[in-house]
């Protein structure tokens, strides 16, 4: 029986890739989650007015990946130590949260980041949050898969923005 997760870690567009080549992953889908405004848009959210956070929700085979290991390359994207955004998106809705959908998640949510915070990999604490899944909601079709359809867009976002070479320096 396949099973979701939800991770939000800044830009949607640069959390695609590094789940959707992944063995046992059978979706990656862009969208929002954890807001108040029902279906919102991508205009909408921009606004900072939704509450909802830029997502992927990954549609996996547990049989193939675990959540545990998802969890970790999850970390691997982003900068566990800013709650404020990622890189150079700023605001709610680039928070990083970890959504769960089962008290197994968060609590494998919850060792992960207790042992990340522990590995003293990092000097400051851990803020990534992690709540309950709420409703998820796609975003617009030129979202998905953002980095196969516009792939100089993509990595010259993912280098500008300052993921890449945090990735680099801080994961590699």
């Amino acid at each position: 029986m396949n099973d979701t997760a939800i991770f939000a870690g800044g830009c949607f567009w640069c959390m695609v890739k590094p789940f959707d080549s992944q063995p046992g992953i059978l979706k990656v889908v862009s969208g929002f989650t954890g807001g108040h405004v029902p279906n919102p848009t991508y205009q909408q959210v921009s606004t900072g007015t939704t509450g909802h956070t830029e997502a992927v929700e990954i549609t996996f085979d547990p049989e193939v990946i675990s959540y545990e290991e998802l969890v970790a390359i999850y970390w691997q994207q982003t900068d566990p130590t800013d709650a404020f955004g990622q890189f150079a998106d700023r605001g709610d809705s680039y928070r990083p949260v970890i959504f769960y959908n089962s008290e197994e998640q968060k609590a494998i949510a919850e060792k992960s980041k207790a042992q990340l915070q522990a590995s003293g990999r990092f000097d400051r604490p851990i803020v990534t949050k992690i709540e309950p899944a709420e409703p998820f909601y796609p975003a617009e079709d030129y979202h998905q898969d953002f980095y196969k359809k516009n792939a100089a867009h993509y990595n010259a976002y993912s280098e500008g923005s300052g993921r890449a070479g945090f990735i680099r320096q801080n994961w590699a």
